[in-house]
């Protein structure tokens, strides 16, 4: 029991993260509407928010020396936002053609 709790303590920050990330996946597949798009491309959007927390944790880890690992983790932040707010300007564009015309 003191093995499983110490492993608890020494990984607490990450296991805040993952918990974090599960928190914010069901948020981005629940704020778009199922009668727009399929399953999958809500599990998409969700894998992306998944990838932004994952590079900005790789981002806040990584020597400040290794341009190779901030950089990676740039261009993911930047890509996987992109992908997410592109998923919701898309169905915001879709709702407002079932709107009513004035």
């Amino acid at each position: 029991m003191d093995g499983i709790l110490g492993w608890i303590s020494l990984h607490q920050q990450m296991i805040y993260i993952v918990v974090l990330m599960v928190f914010l996946g069901i948020e981005v597949i629940g704020r778009v509407p199922s009668v727009l798009h399929t399953p999958l491309m809500s599990g998409a959007n969700a894998i992306h928010g998944v990838v932004i927390i994952g590079a900005i944790i790789v981002m806040g880890k990584a020597d400040s020396q290794n341009h190779w690992a901030l950089g990676l983790g740039f261009m993911a932040v930047v890509l996987g936002t992109i992908n997410v707010v592109g998923g919701f300007v898309v169905t915001d564009r879709m709702l407002e053609m079932f709107r009513k015309k004035k």
